[in-house]
């Protein structure tokens, strides 16, 4: 019991994140009398959440190397309006036109990762600068009025659903489930093994099997509302598909580690050889990639480019950030914790509005959720640095 309690207190922001969403979802799930849990809800969350999951990714690995991008959400405008002009005006196919506009965000990332990590300009004065430039871009652009309409099959990116019906049931979204689950199932085996390898402590089987348990039954009643409405979105297989590799890359590869040895002591990573400059170039770079890809489901979902698309997203993806584990002080975070973040406020939101509870209580509730986060962390802190 020991070894458990040792394992629980080390992943104590892990751990806590999932019951919070536990106890939220049960809330809610009760004071709206079973309206949250619909088929139809849980679709739309997946589908309302898609292009704040995709920011909050990249906004993960800004925050775990100590900085925050405050520009991404004027980037989703500005990558909207010339998605807009490319697919609309000038009648670009879709395939070239996603494309060319994902080019676009990586170039304006690399423009911040450029002030940041060679010029020496702190990330939060390039980053607002970039967000005054770029909601201007988004204005200049749009001469103040929305383009509409896409292409269908640019629409489908974020309101389509890949299905097949049999007996009334989508089997892609059990099939789906069943990868996932599978998929758990193997890394957690390979963790175990990596860590058995190297005589680090692992929680017992029995806990490894329960907690297996528990995702899967979490998985499988997600796949069993959505399979009993329109199947699975689109958007999922995108947002599933970024957190397989992002999580992937922070785990198993060089630049992972080094994006969490400069989040935890820059000065100790450039001594041991890091190549700290370049890792904040690649970071702010692809948090442009992914603020590009948001615009475009943002545009798809709307079906149209207006000009005050991404007003405050970035404050969304960094609040997801913090609730789902991150560390105010950089090194710390997850890809899966600012899903589950993300999650927390969507639920949030979504619970929140079927009580009928105004906008401005609303975000009431979620500036304290964002605030217990944080002191969360600093008592973590605090108490590890006591032990």
């Amino acid at each position: 019991m020991d070894v458990v309690r040792q394992l629980v207190k080390g992943n104590i922001r892990q751990y806590g994140m999932i019951i919070a969403l536990v106890f939220i979802v049960a809330f809610f799930q009760i004071t709206t009398k079973g309206v949250l849990l619909t088929p139809v809800n849980i679709t739309n969350l997946m589908m309302q959440q898609g292009y704040i999951l995709v920011m909050a990714m990249g906004m993960m690995l800004v925050i775990i190397t100590g900085y925050v991008d405050l520009s991404i959400g004027s980037v989703v405008a500005a990558t909207g309006a010339i998605s807009a002009v490319l697919m609309i005006d000038n009648s670009i196919p879709v395939l070239w036109g996603i494309p060319l506009v994902l080019l676009l965000g990586l170039v304006i990332g690399s423009g911040h990762g450029f002030f940041v990590s060679l010029i020496g300009i702190p990330p939060f004065i390039t980053t607002l600068a970039g967000m005054l430039i770029y909601r201007g871009v988004c204005q200049v652009i749009l001469s103040g009025e929305t383009k509409a309409r896409y292409p269908d099959a640019f629409v489908n990116m974020a309101s389509g659903f890949v299905s097949y019906q049999v007996m009334g049931r989508d089997v892609v979204s059990l099939a789906l489930a069943a990868g996932i689950i599978i998929l758990i199932i193997f890394m957690e085996l390979r963790d175990r093994r990596s860590k058995q390898k190297y005589h680090l402590e692992v929680l017992p089987a029995y806990m490894s099997i329960l907690k297996i348990a528990i995702l899967a039954i979490f998985i499988g009643f997600i796949a069993d509302r959505l399979s009993s409405n329109m199947g699975v979105p689109i958007i999922l297989f995108i947002v599933i598909s970024l957190a397989v590799f992002y999580t992937f890359l922070m785990k198993n590869t060089v630049l992972g580690r080094h994006i969490y040895a400069v989040g935890g002591n820059q000065a100790a990573a450039k001594l041991s050889g890091i190549k700290v400059a370049k890792v904040k170039f690649i970071v702010f770079a692809n948090m442009g990639l992914l603020a590009a890809l948001a615009g475009m489901i943002v545009a798809a979902r709307l079906n149209a480019a207006t000009p005050r698309a991404g007003m405050g997203f970035e404050l969304d993806a960094i609040a997801a950030c913090y609730v789902g584990g991150a560390s105010t002080s950089g090194g710390v975070g997850t890809i899966v914790g600012c899903i589950i973040g993300a999650l927390v406020m969507g639920i949030l939101n979504m619970g929140m509005s079927i009580m009928g509870m105004p906008i401005d209580w609303q975000n009431i509730v979620k500036g304290l959720v964002l605030i217990a986060a944080v002191c969360f962390d600093i008592y973590a802190k605090r108490k590890s640095a006591a032990a």
